[in-house]
């Protein structure tokens, strides 16, 4: 079976996978399965996300391709280079700190809070980028997890929501219980069932 990773699309008409990769790709997929007045439902998936991908299939295959955005992850779509930037007569280079690349944002705190951070080494700006990326290394796991969890059950919901079963392998999903998600999907059709168990597999090994 072909990794996620080297799918960035895929194609399904519906319950049969017919096609994968980049932009082009399932375009020409796509557009194949209009030509061939295929049955469908018809829907183009991103592979790591589930999000639905709407392309406009009318007219020509080349229409048809000379209307796709720019996909930066397809190599048969390369970016255009950008212009390099002129840069002036002279420039100085001022010593002191490098530029950290910073937004500044309001936020609103208790009194207390900031009295602590003002207390605090570096103050309340080093102090508040110290915790927030504590706090992003603490949940990395977490996240990832719910976002592969979130991602097989966007599928789940538009290709599998009428198959018996679906609603319990839901629930093991939910509950990362890999062994009742495979019970219940086992009946589900094969294309259906391999890119689901593949997309909860993410969550499951997070």
């Amino acid at each position: 079976m072909d990794s996620i990773a080297a799918n960035h699309y895929l194609v399904f008409d519906g319950a049969r996978r017919v096609g994968g990769g980049g932009l082009i790709d399932v375009a020409r997929a796509a557009k194949r399965c209009v030509e061939l007045g295929l049955p469908g439902p018809l829907l183009l998936f991103d592979a790591v996300t589930s999000e639905l991908l709407e392309l406009d299939l009318r007219g020509t295959l080349d229409e048809v391709l000379a209307r796709l955005p720019v996909d930066l992850t397809d190599p048969a779509q390369p970016a255009t280079p950008a212009e390099p930037a002129s840069l002036p007569p002279a420039v100085r280079v001022r010593p002191g700190r490098p530029r950290l690349g910073v937004v500044a944002r309001e936020i609103t705190l208790l009194p207390r809070h900031w009295e602590w951070l003002s207390e605090q080494r570096g103050g309340a700006s080093v102090t508040i980028r110290r915790l927030v990326e504590e706090a992003r290394n603490a949940s990395a796991e977490r996240d990832r997890r719910r976002r592969a969890q979130e991602s097989a059950y966007r599928f789940m919901s538009a290709m599998v929501g009428n198959q018996p079963g679906f609603e319990d392998a839901t629930r093991a999903l939910f509950a990362d219980d890999a062994s009742r998600f495979h019970e219940f999907a086992r009946e589900w059709p094969t294309d259906l069932r391999d890119h689901a168990t593949q997309l909860a597999a993410a969550a499951f090994n997070a």
